[in-house]
């Protein structure tokens, strides 16, 4: 693990989306996030989504926001965005992490609220869901430190948040040589969180009335 590894996070190479907009300001294909929030921010009940080839998008255009928004159960029962009518703030990133086993190969991420984009994405080799959320935190506020932004954070983990506040993880995770990499980036988490400051907002993700939060590796 590099020593920059809370400082600096290489972006992942992304693909070029293409937006679906079935209802907002503008109806259309939009090969741009930024052209695409400029026609659903404010418009009640905004209906779009992303694709990743242009030719999905125009077959998608001419069919129905339903036909496309909707996961089968064997794909984790949710639907690809969250609700368009509820009190989200959109802009903004969801982290989760999911773990195979207490502990076990654990992993976590960070998304795009509104189209579930990939923004960064790490697996160890044993851990602990709780770890993995509370880093996924660390990770996005150490991101967008760098970034200059104050966008918030969605999390649906009520433990990770308290250990960000208190700027400790709480874990009985013992060191081995499978462990290793974890604890290490673990201590960096909690230094990087006693000697920085921020302004993100890091907010519960409302599962009850929202669906499983974006971020969600649908593995339930």
């Amino acid at each position: 693990m590099s020593q920059a590894v809370f400082c600096s996070f290489a972006a992942m190479a992304k693909k070029n989306k293409f937006y679906v907009v079935w209802e907002g300001l503008e109806t259309g294909i939009y090969n741009s996030w930024t052209e695409c929030q400029r026609q659903i921010k404010g418009y009640p009940n905004a209906k779009y989504k992303s694709f990743s080839s242009k030719a999905e998008a125009e077959d998608a255009f001419l069919g129905q926001y339903k036909d496309f928004t909707q996961k089968k159960a064997s794909k984790g029962g949710k639907p690809s965005s969250p609700p368009p009518d509820a009190n989200i703030v959109w802009d903004s990133i969801s982290v989760d992490a999911a773990c195979s086993g207490n502990p076990g190969v654990m992993e976590y991420q960070g998304v795009n609220t509104v189209t579930g984009d990939p923004i960064f994405h790490q697996k160890f080799a044993l851990g602990t869901n709780n770890i993995g959320e509370f880093l996924a935190i660390v990770h996005a506020l150490a991101m967008f430190q760098k970034q200059g932004k104050d966008t918030p954070i969605y999390t649906d983990s009520r433990i990770a948040m308290g250990w960000v506040k208190k700027k400790k993880a709480k874990t009985t995770l013992k060191h081995s040589p499978r462990t290793a990499r974890l604890l290490e980036l673990i201590t960096r988490a909690e230094s990087w969180l006693k000697t920085n400051t921020y302004s993100n907002e890091i907010m519960k993700w409302d599962t009850k009335n929202w669906g499983e939060i974006p971020a969600d590796f649908g593995r339930k």
